[in-house]
């Protein structure tokens, strides 16, 4: 199991492509259940019409490109 309280930056991914879909811009806190189901909410928040891709995302941790890239 992922541990994403240790790190800074963490973000939704395509389950299908890998591909980064977003950051999210606070730092994580609580288990990793309760960052999880936080990052789903905060940006099903954004927009309405992500509840789909939500549904194809998962949470994990930003690459050092992805992280330097987002700074």
């Amino acid at each position: 199991m992922k541990n994403f309280q240790s790190v800074e930056k963490i973000g939704l991914r395509n389950k299908e492509t890998k591909k980064l879909i977003i950051v999210y811009p606070y730092k994580p806190q609580g288990t990793d259940a309760e960052i999880d189901k936080t990052v789903k909410d905060w940006y099903y928040k954004q927009s309405c019409s992500a509840e789909d891709e939500i549904l194809n995302a998962y949470v994990d941790f930003l690459t050092e490109n992805e992280i330097k890239f987002h700074k």
